[in-house]
C-alpha cells in the first residue's frame, strides 16, 4: 500500500527573551519524494545563537538543492551540511564580534529510507506506532555518565550539569557528528526532531503515544502545551519537526506495481505561538 507523509514544524519561544532555535522542513526542489527536516538550537549561553541556528538551516538548504538522490550518498550530504555550517559559524565570529554556537539534528527522507545526523543534544526519535524504537544519543557530559553507568537516564534529566555539551557547531574543535539510517519503513512509522526545550519534559513512551494518537500538527500542539505547563514559567525555546508515514488507503497502486513503495510528499504546517 502506498505511504503518504503527514508532517509539521512548530516552535515556541518559551520563557526566554529571544527565540534562538530554528526549524525547517525543506522539500527537494526537484521533488522525487525527497525532503530534509532540520532542527538547530542556538546556544543559549552564547550571544549570536539565533545567527548560528539560522546558518545551519541556510547551509542545509543549499546542500539539499545540490543533492542528487540517485547518485550521491545521503551521509555525505548530511555531513557536509553540518561541517560547513560549523566552519561558517566559526568564521562569523570575526565578522560580527559575537560568539555563536549551535546544536543540530537533520533527517533526510527519501522513498524507502531515511538518514539522519546530529551534533549536540538536539534529538531525533523514531517510533513504530506508539512504540519508541530509538533516539539519538546526546553529545553531553551527563550522557557520558549514563554510558558509564554512573547515573540513570532519569537522573541525567535533573543533573546540575545536564546542559554541558562536549561538542557543538561553531566551537574551537571539529564537531562530533553521529549518523544513522533505516530502510525498513512501514506505515505507522514516525520521526520526531526536537530541541532540548521539548524532550527535557518527556519520556520516549509518552512522546510516541502522543504522536501515534494525533495528526502531526495536533501532536505538535499537544507536546508544546504539555512542555509549557511543565516548565512552570522557566521554559527554554522549543522547536519540533514531526514526520509521520501514513498508509494511503485512498491511493491506487501504480500500474503493474505492488503499491508498497513509500511515496513522500511532505508539507509543513507551522504551529507557532
Amino acid at each position: 500500500m502506498p505511504i503518504k507523509v503527514d508532517a509539521c514544524v512548530a516552535q515556541h519561544q518559551g520563557d526566554r527573551k529571544e527565540q534562538q532555535d530554528r526549524v525547517a522542513l525543506l522539500p527537494h526542489p526537484r521533488g522525487g519524494g525527497v525532503a530534509l527536516a532540520v532542527v538547530a538550537d542556538g546556544m543559549g549561553g552564547h550571544t549570536g545563537g539565533a545567527l548560528a541556528a539560522q546558518q545551519v538551516i541556510h547551509t542545509a538548504s543549499n546542500n539539499l538543492e545540490q543533492f542528487s538522490a540517485r547518485t550521491e550518498c545521503p551521509r555525505q550530504m548530511l555531513e557536509a551540511s553540518l561541517r560547513e555550517a560549523h566552519l561558517l559559524i566559526k568564521a562569523s565570529r570575526f565578522i560580527n564580534e559575537k560568539d555563536p554556537h549551535s546544536t543540530a539534528v537533520m533527517l533526510l527522507l527519501q522513498p524507502g529510507k531515511v538518514s539522519w545526523a546530529h551534533c549536540g543534544d538536539s534529538r531525533m526519535y523514531r517510533f513504530r506506532g506508539d512504540r519508541p524504537l530509538l533516539h539519538t544519543v546526546d553529545h553531553s557530559y551527563v550522557e557520558q555518565l549514563v554510558a558509564k553507568g554512573r547515573i540513570t537516564p532519569e537522573q541525567a534529566l535533573v543533573h546540575p550539569n545536564c546542559n554541558i555539551l562536549i561538542t557543538s557547531l561553531g566551537g574551537n574543535e571539529a564537531p562530533q557528528v553521529d549518523f544513522g539510517q533505516a530502510e525498513d519503513l512501514v506505515g505507522g512509522d514516525a520521526f520526531l526532531l526536537c530541541s532540548d526545550g521539548l524532550w527535557g519534559y518527556f519520556g520516549a513512551a509518552e512522546l510516541g503515544g502522543v504522536i501515534a494518537a494525533y495528526t502531526a500538527r495536533e501532536a505538535a500542539e499537544v507536546l508544546i502545551d504539555r512542555a509549557r505547563s511543565r516548565a512552570r514559567g522557566d521554559g527554554d525555546n522549543i522547536s519540533v519537526a514531526i514526520i509521520k508515514l501514513v498508509e494511503d488507503v485512498a491511493a491506487k497502486p501504480a500500474s503493474g506495481g505492488t503499491g508498497a513503495r513509500p511515496v513522500a510528499n511532505p508539507h509543513a504546517s507551522p504551529y507557532r505561538r
